[in-house]
């Protein structure tokens, strides 16, 4: 569904139109269109590309919704996709945004996402001196956007794995909380798999040869090359957490183990010595010793009671009850 169409002239908003105006609006010098679009169906793209003459490669790829993230050029237009990472519902939720920008127009199409850009194109409405360099800035706006919304991701991250470092050396080493760990890996795999593709994008808009229609932005776009690079950055860190985490955690189950495994084999020698002792004495021969002494049956066992009240205090001494 078409959400805006907008036409700008030297950083200053015109009119809301029609699609069906955009060319009259395009053709005008120093003006271009702003089209944003959620979810749209084949037919809406198929008149967008007719409308744009946007590459019919770029269309299929807007349509599918499942792209890497990434950025192409098609002769003098530039095609970017984008992952948008929300919190919700307890976990994370993703989406798609393809840009299509052009000398006189900027088509974005979101995929899935929950939260639109209606603030930012505000935003960027106050700012005519910037607004004035065209589509190219619109373009460095949405990716700015995008990049500051995956900071709030990357914090709720960090602050649940500070949580479960803090239940793990708290004693709570439960198989749930593996399960936990392993699905805070996958969260941060998938915004991984947001956050590293887009380097390469923003490293092709401020170094090196840029696009003619972003030239004089190259110190906007660093900037969000920036950001993106302590986004990574932060992502890796918390991986090596994750993953140690889950490390310290079975070695603590592994730990608990052997000390059950030490208090079983303690209480198991405590009972072994009396058992051995009574088992000898069981068997009935007439020859044994003190078997006809009056005070054999209280000294056997006074011995096996102290036997055992040595052990214990062994086994205590060496931390194993």
């Amino acid at each position: 569904m078409l959400v805006n169409c907008v036409a700008y002239k030297q950083g200053r908003k015109l009119a809301d139109i029609a699609l069906r105006d955009v060319q009259q609006y395009m053709s005008q010098p120093g003006c271009f269109v702003w089209v944003a679009l959620r979810d749209p169906e084949p037919a809406e793209l198929q008149v967008l590309q007719e409308e744009f003459g946007l590459h019919e490669l770029a269309i299929e790829d807007a349509s599918g919704g499942h792209q890497r993230p990434k950025m192409e050029e098609y002769g003098r237009s530039l095609f970017v996709v984008m992952h948008s990472v929300e919190l919700g519902d307890g976990g994370l939720h993703t989406g798609q945004i393809a840009i299509f920008v052009g000398d006189s127009y900027v088509l974005s199409i979101r995929h899935g996402t929950r939260y639109g850009f209606a603030e930012l194109r505000g935003r960027t409405e106050r700012e005519p001196e910037l607004l004035g360099h065209g589509p190219a800035y619109v373009l460095y706006a949405l990716l700015d956007s995008v990049v500051d919304r995956y900071f709030p991701v990357i914090e709720a991250l960090s602050d649940e794995t500070e949580e479960l470092e803090d239940r793990i050396f708290g004693g709570q080493t439960t198989r749930a909380l593996i399960e936990t760990l392993y699905g805070l890996k996958r969260k941060l795999t998938r915004l991984k798999h947001a956050v590293s593709p887009l380097l390469e994008v923003t490293t092709k808009l401020h170094g090196g040869r840029v696009p003619a229609m972003c030239a004089g932005l190259g110190d906007y776009f660093r900037d969000v090359h920036d950001h993106l690079v302590r986004l990574d950055q932060s992502i890796d860190t918390l991986r090596d957490a994750v993953s140690t985490a889950v490390s310290v955690n079975l070695s603590l189950i592994t730990l608990q183990e052997n000390e059950v495994t030490k208090r079983l084999a303690s209480y198991a020698a405590l009972i072994a010595v009396p058992t051995l002792i009574v088992g000898i004495y069981g068997m009935n021969f007439a020859h044994m010793p003190e078997l006809q002494w009056r005070f054999g049956y209280p000294m056997i066992l006074g011995t096996m009671v102290l036997i055992d009240v040595w052990l214990f205090f062994r086994f205590r001494r060496a931390k194993w009850l």
